[in-house]
């Protein structure tokens, strides 16, 4: 029942695939990698995910149903953030509050961003969402502002302003979500020269989503990332008021939004 994909067999080495297929290196029970709830490899078809670092990498194990057997490349940092969660060496975030992300090469230059997640309703389906609102008006590298060009910055990279919060937002390429452990890691965007992703947006820790969210992700493989300047969202403790808000921001000319595929799976 267990899967280990060529991508996977090419890292870890014909005979540790032999040694995980046979059952000698395969884990008597597991919690998913991606919905965190208990897998059985003799009875739950399961994916082998292999995260690599720079320097280290780590395998993990999934329900094949919520991802596949796969390489994911991620920032050493990244990966030690992700074993920590696997371990739990690390206390988890709570819940669905808004946290500020450690200071970024976002495009509009250092700046710290809020994350908040959320299920948006959109044709009668519920998607998983992450809403990002800086903590300051970000200025376009090499000026010093006042201006706050956040959004423009966000457009050159291929986000679409929102003017209906009920149609779909399109997907953005060589962007994706990492989520591993069932928390979120990491938005990840296009390196430069061709080079892998880079990190756009990186929690302190990683944060817990609720199982609601993970349900929407698994379900959906995709995350709708919505994005307003500073004081346009705030920190909304309801999924209908968050909801209310994006309205206002759309209504303002505030609002831009992508989809985006978790890291590793297919369109990332």
């Amino acid at each position: 029942m267990l899967d280990v994909s060529d991508e996977v067999r090419a890292e870890i080495g014909d005979e540790e695939a032999e040694r995980l297929l046979t059952g000698d290196d395969a884990p008597r029970s597991y919690d998913c990698t991606s919905c965190r709830t208990p897998g059985d490899p003799e009875t739950d078809r399961t994916s082998t995910v292999l995260f690599v670092g720079e320097e280290t990498a780590v395998l993990a194990f999934a329900h094949a149903g919520c991802i596949p057997s796969q390489v994911v490349s991620v920032s050493e940092e990244q990966l030690q953030g992700a074993v920590r969660s696997i371990t739990g060496d690390s206390p988890a975030a709570a819940g669905e509050a808004p946290a500020g992300g450690a200071p970024q090469n976002v495009p509009g230059g250092q700046a710290v961003l809020g994350i908040t997640s959320g299920l948006v309703l959109i044709g009668g389906e519920l998607h998983p969402a992450l809403v990002v609102e800086p903590t300051a008006p970000i200025a376009r590298p090499g000026t010093t502002g006042p201006g706050d060009d956040f959004l423009p910055l966000l457009i050159e990279q291929g986000f679409i302003p929102v003017t209906d919060t009920t149609e779909l937002p399109s997907p953005l390429g060589g962007w994706s979500i990492l989520l591993a452990a069932g928390q979120l890691h990491a938005v990840l965007q296009p390196g430069t020269e061709g080079g892998g992703q880079v990190a756009w947006w990186q929690a302190h820790q990683a944060l817990s989503v609720t199982d609601g969210w993970r349900a929407a992700v698994n379900k959906t493989q995709r995350v709708l990332v919505y994005a307003a300047p500073v004081g346009s969202i705030g920190q909304q403790p309801r999924e209908d008021l968050l909801r209310d808000a994006l309205d206002k921001a759309a209504a303002a000319g505030k609002l831009v939004a992508a989809s985006m595929p978790l890291a590793g799976t297919p369109g990332a």
